[in-house]
């Protein structure tokens, strides 16, 4: 019988937003974050993710100006502003030793700019933390998950201006003075390389406000402020929290050439290695000479201030996290056939099933994802994303879901595998574990969870939570430390 290779002391959980999840979006004096501004859009195909995204000066008017979350269902989450007690304790009844989750910045500082902090929003993350410690549930907090203030983002195009870094560096000192006895695992940007997928979501950059022919030079602009903040305020958690962990969170896209032509192999590792830049900054302290090749023959250069390399360089990453759903494939051939994953666009690859929303599922991709980025890195890893959205079925109070169930069991004997090989695997957080509204194509019909919400796409429904059959498998899981899987 094959063992469970699982360390004691592992790290099981699940992973939410709070735009995702919290609701509450005029509750309290919160402001308007981006992901306010996010509208569900049932005539678009699913698939067709990039316009779902899609944000202008025109749109953003037009959010603001409507007081509704009518057409905004991140507005509206699933409640957990007011329903975290309960949905806590179903976690905890999981068995849950751990859960990720996003401090809402404009909670905080509405605008972003406010010297001195909301207390209303302190009050509710104090009481949200304080209830996560009363059931033994660690958290690890991401500072920013796609919920920056739209005022810096239409006062500064978000992260271009470096003016942004003083306020997130205010914002986070105030996350670790006054949550910093409950939080110990910290990582700084959700996704951080999503800023070429969907520049406004990720960093509050409006394409129509950039100079014409600038946009992707003010992305990599603002990226490197992204990258000089996260370095900034790992140093300030480190001092103030002497017993923290500050990680950092990427989109693991693992690629595969379609065929073993040269060429599609040459177009593969190029991706890779683009995919692995974003780490490598937070791990290495520096950018990699051939991605600084590259942008200069681009005509892209980034402004460095006299000690933005120091700084990159003094207060880099003790943990590495990020996010699997899918892989995909390259090819040299422009007619290959290409299918949507991650909020982005790869190859189809034949051998590979795909969700209803046209994601590759590759259990074997994960373990080899583990394998490389340890091998890069030799950090500890976290997988604080993975799952499969799916349309469920409510049937008398529950939802059988054994795909759900053959998903993760599929990828968890693979990241055993990888621990029985030497990979230092710390924990891992299934994405939404309770449904959610998706950051994509802001739906609830795109389901993750081990725990039902009854509440459509348009937000109609009783917001009563249901177990499904995963809750049970998922309470087993964590029982037995992974070996119920092998049994």
């Amino acid at each position: 019988m094959t063992l469970s290779n699982f360390p004691d002391g592992f790290l099981w959980g699940g992973a939410v937003a709070a735009n995702q999840i919290e609701g509450g979006w005029n509750i309290g004096g919160k402001g308007l974050s981006v992901a306010d501004m996010a509208s569900y859009k049932p005539n678009l195909d699913v698939k067709n993710f990039l316009a779902h995204m899609e944000i202008n000066s025109k749109t953003i008017s037009e959010a603001i100006n409507d007081k509704t979350d009518k057409f905004y269902p991140k507005r509206r989450g699933v409640d957990f502003y007011h329903r975290y007690k309960e949905d806590l304790a179903l976690f905890a009844e999981m068995g849950f030793k751990t859960l990720r989750l996003s401090i809402a910045w404009t909670r905080l500082f509405p605008t972003g700019e406010e010297l001195e902090p909301n207390e209303n929003g302190i009050k509710f993350y104090e009481s949200l933390f304080k209830e996560m410690e009363r059931l033994n549930i660690k958290p690890i907090v991401t500072l920013s998950h796609y919920e920056m203030p739209v005022s810096l983002s239409l006062k500064y195009n978000g992260w271009v201006d470096r003016r942004v870094i003083s306020c997130f560096t205010r914002f986070s000192e105030v996350c670790f003075d006054r949550f910093g006895k409950y939080v110990k695992y910290w990582l700084t940007f959700n996704e951080i390389d999503s800023i070429h997928r969907h520049p406004f979501t990720t960093a509050g950059i409006i394409k129509d406000k950039c100079a014409a022919g600038e946009e992707e030079q003010n992305i990599y602009q603002a990226l490197h402020h992204q990258f000089v903040a996260s370095a900034i305020v790992t140093k300030i958690a480190h001092e103030k929290i002497p017993d923290s962990q500050i990680g950092c969170m990427v989109t693991k896209l693992m690629t595969y050439p379609l065929t073993c032509a040269p060429l599609d192999v040459e177009l593969t590792l190029k991706k890779n290695l683009e995919n692995n830049f974003y780490a490598d900054v937070q791990v290495f302290g520096e950018y990699p000479k051939m991605i600084l090749t590259d942008l200069k023959k681009r005509g892209i250069e980034i402004t460095f201030e006299k000690d933005d390399l120091k700084i990159l360089k003094e207060n880099t990453v003790d943990f590495v996290t990020f996010s699997y759903y899918m892989s995909m494939a390259e090819s040299a051939n422009p007619d290959a056939e290409r299918t949507p994953g991650n909020t982005v666009l790869g190859v189809k690859n034949p051998y590979l099933t795909s969700t209803e929303w046209g994601w590759q599922i590759d259990p074997k991709g994960l373990k080899i994802s583990l394998v490389e980025l340890y091998d890069r890195y030799e950090l500890p890893l976290m997988i604080v994303e993975n799952g499969m959205g799916a349309k469920d079925e409510l049937v008398e109070n529950t939802v059988h879901d054994s795909y759900r169930i053959k998903y993760f069991e599929e990828h968890f004997k693979q990241m055993n595998e990888a621990i029985g090989e030497g990979v230092e695997l710390i924990g891992y957080t299934s994405w939404g574990p309770i449904d959610l509204v998706s950051a994509g194509t802001s739906q609830m019909s795109k389901r993750y969870g081990f725990i039902y919400v009854d509440v459509d796409d348009e937000g109609n429904g009783s917001y009563n939570r249901y177990k499904k059959d995963s809750f049970y498998w998922y309470k087993s899981v964590i029982e037995t430390n992974g070996q119920c899987i092998f049994n």
